[in-house]
């Protein structure tokens, strides 16, 4: 439908939206979902995966400039409560979310805050700049804590679980195992990372295998991205002693966990990942393009015009396609 184009406050830049991706919150909302309606409140435009040109600058904003290419991070901090303060505005006290709590970027032009821009070359591909917020949520729950020279499970190898994939594997993994129950998107891991060990859960025993090839030990670091419950559960199991444990994945059902076996008796460390940091994650995935030892790129298989959002959205639902990208 056509609207006007937004009014934007002093603190905000307006973005003529160059790239935009699908999340599975998006789905979420499409569906009209418990989780959807318990947050949204209509009319509003959804979408928070994008990259755009500014076009328009607010009064106060002094780090961007017109003409400039942005990446869009999602969330919007207070600023001023005890977790702004201290380090942590990706879980502000208030935090409100582009495309969920405010009017998102599945438009040609889209407001938003000038704290949640971040600034690329003129150069970059605007595809690149649309995939790095979910980029971002790998690499926050890969870099919990030190990762290279261990062995690392990933279960989940939907686009984020890709993204962890080919991140972990660049900054110098020992072992890696990629966990993935849809034959496509483990076919995928195949190709981004063809050095892993790639299990299917309907068809493989994997904790028994992940086991034997870990001498029994279990792998150091677990990183559990599906939301799958039985998944989250395996990542404990196939954990070794004194390793830990990163939960990106958000679990739609109660996970049973053994507290003495899976954690008390490991001495686990158990970390709990959502989005990015703001900004140290952004920075870490800056080093890592900059590196090329990981191109994120591959993990884009669909590019759709904006019009066409119920097809893209139908196959983004069916799990037979990595990151689809929009272009209003």
């Amino acid at each position: 439908m056509d609207i006007d184009v937004p009014a934007i406050g002093p603190k905000d830049v307006l973005i003529k939206v160059k790239a935009a991706a699908i999340c599975g919150t998006d789905i979420h909302i499409y569906e009209w979902t418990p989780y959807a309606q318990a947050r949204i409140k209509p009319p509003m435009i959804f979408g928070h995966e994008a990259s755009g040109e500014v076009v328009k600058v607010g009064g106060q904003v002094t780090n961007i400039k017109l003409g400039d290419l942005v990446a869009v991070e999602t969330h919007i901090p207070c600023g001023e409560c005890y977790q702004c303060q201290t380090g942590a505005q990706h879980i502000c006290e208030k935090m409100a979310i582009i495309g969920v709590h405010t009017d998102g970027v599945f438009a040609e032009y889209a407001k938003i805050p000038a704290v949640c821009c971040w600034w690329l070359p003129k150069d970059t591909n605007p595809d690149l700049g649309a995939i790095m917020e979910p980029m971002g949520v790998a690499v926050n729950g890969a870099l919990k804590a030190d990762i290279n020279n261990k062995s690392v499970a990933v279960f989940g190898c939907g686009p984020i679980g890709l993204f962890c994939l080919g991140a972990v594997a660049a900054w110098g993994v020992t072992k890696l195992f990629a966990i993935e129950p849809k034959p496509y998107r483990l076919n995928m891991a195949r190709q981004l990372v063809p050095t892993a060990i790639f299990l299917n859960p309907t068809k493989d025993d994997v904790v028994k295998t992940i086991l034997e090839a870990t001498g029994e030990r279990g792998v150091e670091v677990s990183i559990e991205i599906s939301g799958n419950a039985q998944a989250a559960k395996m990542a404990f199991q196939v954990l070794g002693k004194g390793g830990r444990v990163s939960l990106v994945g958000l679990q739609s059902e109660p996970v049973e966990l053994s507290l003495n076996e899976d954690i008390i008796y490991k001495e686990a460390k158990v970390f709990g990942s959502t989005g990015r940091l703001m900004w140290q994650t952004w920075w870490d995935m800056q080093k890592l393009l900059e590196s090329r030892k990981f191109d994120p790129m591959p993990v884009i298989t669909h590019r759709f015009p904006l019009a066409e959002f119920k097809k893209a959205l139908e196959l983004a639902k069916s799990g037979e396609a990595g990151k689809i990208i929009f272009y209003p």
